[in-house]
């Protein structure tokens, strides 16, 4: 058996690699930024193999986004996860066959070019499926491949303008506000990883191995999960409008974000009868006012304001520990410091670290969601940029020395 201390870090990605229910799903990125490589990030986070194809010498934008230390952008060594880096230069046309030989290679192509570039680059629903029957395409554009708009670029703030969810996002008062993050992207590959899942079960039920064109808008994702938006306003009438914390429609009457004494911030939430209940006795008023929806719903105002007096009157601690008691569901607003140091984080390993060639012991998310026979596995920071073209290139598409080398000639996959 091999003493663990000897052995090397190469050996351990060779182990972690592959791990999960996707081991084994073959997933080629034609992608860059957010939307399109994250959906590819959540699937080799569970195994899948994913190869993301970037141009010469410049790669993929998200390389360069955010801060950096010692020169290294930190964004990427977590986007880029678990991947392996290629690099061919799409507008070559010698890149043609390598193009297509990757497509016949994989089980997923991922793309986010204008619907024009697409097709240009042949990786269009109709030039894939014809390389590989079997492909599953995951196609993400700003605004869908069948629309009028489908060449005009978009990104994940618009998507998360046009779906509704950033007119409901602030306070009445106030601006519209987009979350602190790249929200719309977000969904957008999550939604992307869903999707080709789903494909890929359906896909191993036909016995010809049918594969599947998901054609999907930056601003769909959002759209679809403000549930409520389309039915309230095709059976009402009505526009929801922003309400702050407390939600333009809420499943129960108390939701809102409360400040403590100590000048932090505790959410509070109620989703049933019961748990309105479970505020009002916390708060000392009687329960015979409030035994009905339509009475809890009536008192929102007051039960709010009362709570809020409460909440002032208290620490973080003590408050939150005594909502806890009477079964109130509530949490301080947590900062990066807070989830570095809570107990949760901890106890579900969510928070891994990952040994970076560059800036070694970095820590990040772990594989989110857990999987108990066949969990992932953080095995790899993002890639150098083209470190894996031989083992692509040369091993996984099998060509060999004399190929490689005009390819590299020729700036088809770089120097």
């Amino acid at each position: 058996m091999t003493d663990p201390q000897t052995v090397s870090p190469a050996d351990e990605q060779a182990s972690a690699a592959g791990k999960g229910p996707l081991r084994g799903v073959k997933v080629v990125e034609f992608a860059q930024v957010i939307a399109g490589p994250l959906a590819g990030t959540l699937m080799a986070d569970l195994g899948a193999e994913v190869v993301h194809v970037e141009a010469p010498l410049v790669g993929d934008n998200a390389r360069h986004m955010g801060p950096a230390k010692d020169g290294h952008h930190l964004w990427w060594k977590v986007l880029g996860r678990n991947k392996r880096s290629v690099t061919l230069d799409l507008g070559n046309p010698d890149a043609r066959s390598l193009t297509d030989k990757l497509v016949q290679w994989a089980d997923v192509v991922i793309v986010t070019f204008r619907s024009s570039t697409v097709k240009r680059f042949g990786l269009d629903w109709a030039t894939v499926s014809t390389t590989n029957p079997s492909a599953i395409l995951l196609q993400i554009s700003g605004y869908g491949a069948n629309t009028s708009n489908r060449d005009e670029p978009g990104f994940g703030k618009m998507g998360e303008a046009r779906s509704g969810l950033v007119h409901l996002t602030g306070f009445e008062d106030g601006a519209p506000i987009h979350t602190g993050f790249s929200h719309g992207d977000a969904t957008t590959g999550l939604m992307g990883a869903f999707a080709v899942s789903a494909a890929l079960v359906r896909r191993n039920a036909y016995p010809e191995r049918k594969g599947e064109w998901i054609d999907l808008a930056l601003f769909e994702t959002l759209f679809r999960l403000v549930e409520w938006q389309v039915i309230i306003h095709d059976q009402l009438g009505a526009v929801p409008q922003r309400s702050g914390n407390s939600l333009a429609v809420a499943p129960a009457a108390v939701i809102n974000t409360y400040r403590s004494a100590d000048d932090e911030w505790i959410t509070v939430t109620s989703g049933t009868l019961r748990s309105v209940l479970n505020i009002v006795r916390l708060l000392g008023l009687d329960e015979a006012e409030y035994s009905t929806r339509e009475a809890q719903h009536a008192g929102r105002g007051f039960l709010d304001q009362q709570l809020a007096v409460w909440i002032s009157e208290r620490s973080t601690s003590c408050a939150v520990e005594a909502l806890q008691r009477a079964k109130v569901v509530a949490s301080k607003i947590y900062d990066i410091e807070d989830i570095f140091a809570d107990q949760t984080y901890r106890e579900r390993d969510d928070i891994v670290t990952v040994t970076d060639a560059d800036l070694g012991d970095v820590r990040m998310q772990g594989v989110i969601p857990h999987f108990a026979v066949n969990p992932g596995a953080v095995w790899r920071t993002g890639a150098a940029l083209g470190e894996d073209n031989d083992l692509v290139f040369g091993e996984w598409l099998d060509l060999d020395d004399t190929e490689m080398a005009r390819l590299h000639q020729a700036g088809v996959i770089g120097d």
